[in-house]
């Protein structure tokens, strides 16, 4: 499974990235507004200096809806830097998007996918990545992880080469929920993360080591 952070804030990522198991990260515009980055020139600069930090997939979202917005920004983005996926929503001019920049080699992320439905258009339009945000569900009482598997089972059905890249991670059993299923990637905040090194045990054995050490 592939580790993932969400986020803009530089100093997490890179903090990720040093502990070496980063594998990637994805952003968004909220995630942009809540680092101060504000402006197209800035939000762009950001972009580069993510990708300098992580030789590896970033994911940069579009803020256009309709078609001919999402394929100019798209290929913008793209032309920063070989690591830039462009991440399309899931509407409709964003399927037809995915499938214009797959036929041009431009790697994507279908973000706001709720549905098995929209996972297969996703993937049948040529998605590099697609996310399914499985915490929101959770929020509005709906089972996220039972989309995991659904989208799992149809990919696997028809050997569909999109990655499912599984967002909106609450805790650390998301991520080994996920695992378990199959999913190709998680993508979380960085205490999400770090929350996977704790275990009392693993706090008790090492002060009794150290105990022992020291006597």
């Amino acid at each position: 499974m592939l580790f993932f952070i969400d986020t803009a804030n530089l100093a997490q990522i890179k903090e990720a990235h040093d502990m070496g198991v980063l594998d990637g990260v994805t952003t968004n515009p909220s995630l942009m507004a809540k680092e101060g980055i504000k402006g197209k020139d800035n939000v762009l600069k950001h972009y580069v200096d993510i990708c300098n930090i992580v030789n590896a997939d970033v994911s940069a979202e579009v803020i256009a809806t309709d078609y001919e917005g999402i394929v100019r920004e798209g290929e913008e983005l793209a032309e920063l830097h070989t690591n830039i996926v462009v991440k399309v929503p899931m509407i409709k001019d964003g399927v037809k998007a995915l499938k214009y920049f797959s036929e041009r080699g431009i790697r994507t992320n279908c973000t706001l996918v709720f549905s098995a439905g929209q996972a297969l258009l996703a993937a049948k339009a040529g998605a590099t990545y697609v996310s399914p945000f499985l915490g929101r569900l959770d929020d509005i009482s709906s089972d996220g992880m039972q989309l995991i598997r659904d989208i799992r089972l149809i990919y696997d059905n028809y050997a569909y080469e999109t990655l499912i890249l599984a967002a909106s991670i609450r805790h650390p059993m998301h991520i080994i929920d996920c695992a378990k299923i199959g999913a190709d990637v998680v993508t979380t905040p960085l205490n999400v993360i770090t929350d996977l090194l704790k275990h009392p045990l693993t706090d008790i054995g090492l002060a009794k080591f150290l105990a022992d050490h020291n006597k």
